[in-house]
């Protein structure tokens, strides 16, 4: 992966983090819908620079992601269980940045 792709998918994590733990506040409906627009483009786009990385794992965890979060067919788990899932996937997204700037220092 080049550097721009590491910064662009670094800054994509870090977004994605932050507006999925912002789900965790009583937020108006359009604004989930929102966040499933962007974690389901972000998700996307990381999902084709792990397919160009020839990274075939996080390439099909990526499109999972996508597909959970895509807001043409909404999945209607309620507001529970999407906490749970916004706290594990931001939980994952700051993990995966925390190996990107590791990786970076090395």
């Amino acid at each position: 992966m080049t550097k721009k792709d590491t910064s662009i998918q670094s800054i994509i994590f870090a977004a994605l983090a932050f507006l999925l733990l912002l789900c965790l506040a009583k937020m108006p409906y359009g604004f989930y819908q929102i966040v499933r627009f962007l974690a389901f483009a972000g998700f996307a786009y990381s999902a084709y620079l792990q397919y160009k990385a020839k990274s075939t794992d996080r390439m099909i965890l990526f499109i999972v992601l996508a597909l959970l979060f895509q807001p043409f067919l909404p999945l209607s788990l309620g507001r529970i269980i999407w906490n749970i899932v916004d706290v594990i996937v931001a939980g994952y997204l700051i993990y995966l940045l925390a190996q990107m700037h590791l990786k970076k220092k090395k």
